[in-house]
């Protein structure tokens, strides 16, 4: 079995996930509990906070931890599927250009230090 960074193990008392860190577009918060979508739509639904599942990206992903960055309370997005920030319109669309679009609600706030992020890393 492959445990290296490219894939992301979740493990319950009565479950395992495993999921290529590549495929994942975002994670969502709702309460206790944290939506994972990928690109190939499937979503996943995961027992613990986003605040918790940030830590275990970054613990368990080394260097893939910077491919995602948190935004707002309730999201953490994958940067290589940033497609547009429409700060008036307080919408995040995320794509691969090809098979999906993923629209989400996020604060303006949330997404104009989004917008500096990625401006900033692109100098």
């Amino acid at each position: 079995m492959d445990v290296s960074p490219n894939f992301l193990y979740l493990t319950s008392r009565d479950s395992l996930l495993r999921l290529e860190v590549s495929s994942i577009v975002y994670f969502a918060a709702d309460g206790n509990y944290t939506y994972i979508v990928c690109a190939n739509k499937m979503k996943y639904t995961v027992g613990m906070t986003l605040a918790k599942m940030q830590c275990a990206l970054m613990g368990s992903l080394g260097e893939k931890a910077s491919w995602f960055v948190r935004i707002g309370k309730s999201h953490i997005v994958s940067m290589r599927y940033i497609n547009k920030i429409d700060v008036p319109r307080q919408t995040l669309l995320l794509s691969d250009g090809r098979s999906f679009v993923f629209r989400l609600d996020v604060s303006k706030e949330a997404l104009r230090k989004l917008k500096d992020l990625l401006v900033m890393s692109n100098k």
